[in-house]
């Protein structure tokens, strides 16, 4: 489980084909605190570490996951969020990610407001029953609080910090982003759904 806490921005430093899916190599200082088999978000996907090296790591990437999220989009020198697994004794300082993408979203407008920016993403039609106004939401791995909701879009600021430590600052319009709803929102939807058809 992750936070939504950016701890460091990597860098893709390369992707070479595996049977049925590509291995994703990432230059990070992180890379000395992690050991083989240990779960990281990479953009707000959970990826099992299976190789260390002095400043660098490697991921396996499946076709269901290339599929899923944007991590198919990525080629060397790509920027890439990235968070350790939260440990039990530390601070829930975000929200509850489990690094389960539901989907991509696409970044329509930045729009700069003083020191913050503004950042309006579209999202998928059957997202649109997770979202909620001042609900949570990860963003590439980023917990992020939606500001303002549409039928089809929804707002976050970014706050100064948040820009200068993660890819976001790097972002254009276009560019698509893993978007993961907020979990407790999807268990509620899940339980009143099953209710209601145990109720007909």
């Amino acid at each position: 489980m992750f936070t939504g806490l950016i701890e460091a921005v990597g860098v893709v430093a390369g992707l070479a084909p595996i049977e049925a899916g590509f291995d994703l190599r990432i230059d990070t200082a992180l890379a000395g605190d992690l050991h083989p088999g240990e779960s990281i978000s990479v953009n707000g996907v959970c990826l099992t570490v299976v190789e260390t090296t002095p400043g660098a790591f490697s991921a396996e990437i499946g076709p269901e996951t290339a599929t899923v999220t944007s991590l198919g989009d990525l080629k060397a020198g790509s920027l890439v969020n990235l968070e350790r697994a939260m440990a039990a004794s530390g601070r829930f300082g975000g929200h509850m990610v489990l690094g389960h993408v539901d989907g991509t979203g696409a970044i329509q407008a930045i729009r700069p407001e003083a020191d913050f920016s503004w950042v309006t993403i579209g999202f998928p039609a059957a997202h649109a029953r997770y979202l909620i106004h001042r609900g949570s939401i990860a963003v590439d791995g980023i917990s992020l609080t939606i500001a303002k909701l549409d039928a089809a879009s929804f707002d976050v600021q970014i706050v100064p910090f948040t820009w200068a430590h993660t890819n976001l600052r790097h972002a254009r319009p276009g560019d698509r982003v893993n978007l993961e709803c907020d979990m407790v929102g999807k268990y509620v939807v899940r339980a009143l759904e099953q209710l209601s058809i145990r109720s007909t």
